[in-house]
């Protein structure tokens, strides 16, 4: 397997140094804060910089990582921003209705009529759920929950998702919005 980009999966963004022996603060993709140290070596997204853990610990929000090699503040410094991948084939398969990321990036996206909504540029999770970006043929690009209810078949052997969106979805009318309730007086 080669290393291009297309089949490298991010599993953790390297954040600020933590202390004065080389450890740092780490930003892990996933549903285990730990699972990014289970796969073995990791690489920067060029494949230049290899990464090994030590050891990891969840401190918070974030997993405070020591990678060998790394034994000073200003050494972990200069990883502030590094993103960590392994290859797509380091990783077991996902289960039935799971889908990595990295796998649904550049899929077309098609609605229930069979019409071109757009490919699939980035799945994003801002906090209340995950969800797809989609980068139509013309105009900007345009965020669809991925719910079972709106993303309902998802087919990475033929490189598409359904989308079913409401009638109203792209609609820019606010004439709900406008109505504003007073208090009585």
């Amino acid at each position: 397997m080669t290393s291009d980009d297309g089949q490298k999966v991010l599993m953790a963004k390297i954040g600020a140094a933590h202390g004065i022996r080389g450890e740092v603060r780490v930003k892990p993709f996933g549903d285990d804060p730990l699972s990014f140290a289970d796969y073995g070596v990791l690489t920067s997204k060029d494949g230049v910089t290899s990464f090994e853990v030590e050891r990891a610990r969840v401190q918070k929000t974030v997993v405070v990582t020591k990678f060998r090699n790394v034994n000073n503040r200003n050494q972990a410094e200069d990883l502030n921003g590094v993103e960590l991948y392994v290859r797509r084939d380091q990783l077991p398969e996902p289960e039935e209705d799971e889908f990595y990321y990295s796998d649904l990036n550049g899929l077309s996206v098609l609605d229930r009529d069979g019409n071109d909504l757009g490919k699939i540029i980035a799945v994003q999770d801002f906090g209340a759920g995950d969800l797809l970006e989609i980068r139509p043929t013309r105009g900007r690009t345009f965020y669809i929950p991925f719910t079972k209810d709106f993303v309902p078949e998802v087919s990475l052997s033929r490189g598409q998702v359904t989308a079913h969106l409401p009638e109203d979805y792209f609609s820019d009318d606010s004439s709900d919005s406008s109505e504003t309730a007073s208090p009585d007086k």
